[in-house]
């Protein structure tokens, strides 16, 4: 037991601070480098900080009670009132434990004298630090020895104290300490909150993280496997099967009656049948293949180590489980049956993954060509009549519209965002048919890639935009051409040559033209892909990926493909202003392109609304129908001559005139026309 302190209370009278023992040098001590250490007044951020720590928790233990209320004087009279005591080890542990909410002590500090009766002060201590909720508080040791005592203070601190006061105490000493080992628990507080902050964040992200990879080869709506992840294992399969001389078969089902249950109660319910679909699918199959729902009512099947007899047998299996298979909403029930075709992985052939693919998704056409709800096994006559039954009206017609110069272009403008200006278009091309009007690229390009006269397109593309260009005035040498190429342009060892030869002899400077080309394209042939667009950029010619953020494989790509130019995709713009998830992912993809050092193009731009979005989002262009509908000429799309009535006239401005007012109206057509 310690003996009281022999300056009693009447000691704070003749304190040798005065009137205000808060002065500036002490304090300065306490609070640091912005206090003042001259005298003057303290500035008003410490005074703040002051006011917080005095309203902070002290607890005071000291088995002489004389001692407790000399300290709890000392500590009141500068203001310190929030103040708690205990006579002994054993009050203070049930006081620190009643003050403790939720796993954390709202105790900011302890004065504890070290000798008292059955627990001293080094034992309170100890037990402190072994607890949790205790181990951040502060704890200033006491003891009666008036001098420094090498011994008193190594087993204080080895207790686990912060500090030690020598009696007899001295407002003048004390408060510092106080007021330090308040800053302190503050300080640890804050610490403690940002790691516990920083942790939850962390966790948050890795579930981010994770959902993100599973949705990267899972179906969202059923949970199955989704395309990407059939063809990726596909590969593997083929490659097993050759290695271990094998055969495989990919089932490929294509529900029958889906599009009339959808059509007639709803997509929801329409999905609600996927989702029973796969239910049954999954528990049928089982561990024996890889299940995968590869579009909207499309599943498919890969199984390993089957023959001909045995894919055939599972494939009648399927048939009848989905034939039996019944469907019931509200009071109506539904039976709708699957065509499914079949593709065998040869041990001894050399089909590519894609290739047995479209076999399986070919050989069920035929079956639902024949009849549906019927097995077909794929064979190369299929092949032969699925792409003579597409050609017969294409083929023609395209061979005509390149013989006889019956495709045209059409320009779209892309405004600057930053100028409100016109100086960039698209250039979108069009079939002209036999009444003369304008027929899409998605009616004849699938056959032209498909029969291989995609390159002759590609080649007529480029020549007439460079010819465009050509024909311009010269006070329009700086406007500037995005053309669309195929999938299968940048594998043409014509492009390169062509292209060198029509910029030599027109005078086009390279840098007018951005060639595009669509992720997917560019991720499924990537090194070809990087290699054209490596040797168009020598040539001066720019490059742009469209379609960008349409499939998460690509972003490990990016920054390994020269773009100069992000197209992000029109499915994340439509709706720009009402979603929130596709406001965080067209930021993200902007915070991408900048540090990749990229610009940014948003299409289907539609209203006013988005376009003002896009530009506090820090897009550099953007197009759709709000800034201007393809039209035949590009002097018209870059805003010379347009008609006062055109919607996005005002807002594409003249080509090298003032800049524009903000865009009118949005046209009511879809942006799906554009392409």
């Amino acid at each position: 037991m310690s003996s009281p302190d022999p300056a009693g209370p009447d000691s704070l009278a003749s304190d040798p601070l005065g009137a205000d023992p808060l002065a500036p040098t002490p304090l300065a001590l306490a609070l640091g480098p912005e206090s003042s250490g001259h005298g003057g007044p303290l500035p008003e951020k410490c005074i703040h900080d002051l006011d917080a720590l005095r309203r902070m928790r002290i607890l005071v233990v000291d088995d002489i009670p004389d001692n407790v209320d000399l300290l709890k004087a000392m500590l009141a009279k500068s203001g310190f009132t929030n103040v708690v005591t205990a006579g002994n080890g054993r009050e203070a542990l049930e006081c620190l434990q009643s003050y403790v909410e939720n796993g954390v002590s709202t105790i900011d500090a302890v004065l504890l004298d070290i000798m008292m009766p059955e627990m001293d002060g080094f034992q309170l201590c100890r037990i402190m630090r072994a607890h949790d909720e205790w181990a951040d508080i502060p704890v200033t040791m006491i003891t009666a020895n008036a001098s420094w005592q090498d011994k008193v203070a190594r087993a204080s601190y080895e207790a686990g104290a912060t500090d030690i006061l020598f009696k007899p105490i001295r407002r003048v000493e004390l408060l510092p300490r106080v007021i330090s080992a308040l800053a302190l628990k503050r300080e640890r507080d804050l610490r403690k909150r940002r790691e516990q902050e920083l942790e939850t964040e962390l966790a948050e992200r890795r579930i981010v993280e994770a959902r993100l990879q599973h949705l990267v080869y899972h179906d969202d709506l059923t949970g199955l496997c989704n395309r990407r992840y059939l063809e990726r294992h596909l590969e593997e399969a083929v490659r097993r099967c050759r290695e271990q001389r094998r055969d495989g078969a990919l089932f490929y089902l294509d529900l029958d009656q889906f599009k009339v249950i959808n059509d007639t109660e709803g997509h929801q319910t329409g999905d609600r049948l996927l989702v029973e679909v796969a239910n049954t699918l999954r528990a049928h199959i089982g561990p024996r293949g890889i299940l995968a729902r590869v579009s909207a009512d499309e599943y498919a099947v890969l199984m390993e180590g089957v023959s001909e007899a045995q894919a055939l047998e599972t494939a009648e299996q399927l048939r009848a489980l989905m034939d039996a298979f019944t469907f019931r909403t509200e009071d109506r029930t539904y039976h709708i049956g699957a065509s499914i075709g079949v593709a065998l992985l040869r041990h001894d052939e050399s089909a590519e993954p894609s290739e047995l693919l479209a076999r399986a998704d070919q050989a069920c056409y035929v079956a639902k060509t024949h009849g549906r709800n019927i097995v077909h096994l794929y064979n190369d006559d299929d092949t032969e009549m699925l792409t003579l039954r597409r050609a017969i009206h294409w083929v023609p017609l395209i061979r005509d519209a390149l013989a006889n110069d019956r495709f045209r272009l059409v320009f779209q403008p892309l405004m600057d965002l930053r100028t409100r200006r016109v100086q960039r278009c698209e250039a979108l091309i069009r079939m002209v048919d036999a009444e003369g009007q304008l027929v899409p690229p998605a009616s004849f390009i699938p056959v032209a890639e498909h029969m291989g006269l995609i390159h002759d397109i590609d080649l007529w593309v480029v020549r007439h935009a460079i010819d465009v260009l050509a024909a311009l005035p010269p006070e329009l040498g700086h406007v500037e051409l995005n053309v669309n190429l195929s999938s299968y342009a940048f594998q043409d060892t014509a492009l390169l040559p062509l292209l060198r030869q029509r910029l030599q002899a027109t005078g086009v400077a390279a840098h007018r033209l951005t060639f595009e080309i669509t992720e997917t394209a560019a991720v499924a042939n990537f090194a070809q892909t990087r290699e054209m667009i490596l040797k168009l950029r020598e040539l001066g010619c720019r490059f742009a990926l469209d379609d960008f953020g349409s499939g998460f494989s690509t972003f490990s790509y990016i920054k390994e493909l020269p773009a100069d130019f992000l197209k992000i995709d029109g499915a994340f713009v439509t709706n720009l202003v009402n979603d929130p998830v596709d406001q965080a992912l067209v930021r993200s993809m902007i915070k991408i392109a900048r540090t990749l050092g990229k610009r940014t193009i948003a299409e289907f731009v539609e209203s006013q609304e988005v376009l003002e979005l896009l530009g506090e989002f820090g897009v550099d262009y953007a197009q759709g129908f709000h800034i201007g509908r393809p039209v035949a000429s590009l002097e018209e799309a870059l805003g010379l001559g347009r008609p006062a009535s055109s919607a996005a006239g005002s807002a594409a401005g003249s080509a090298g005139g003032p800049s524009p007012s903000p865009a009118g109206p949005s046209a009511a057509a879809s942006p799906a026309a554009s392409a």
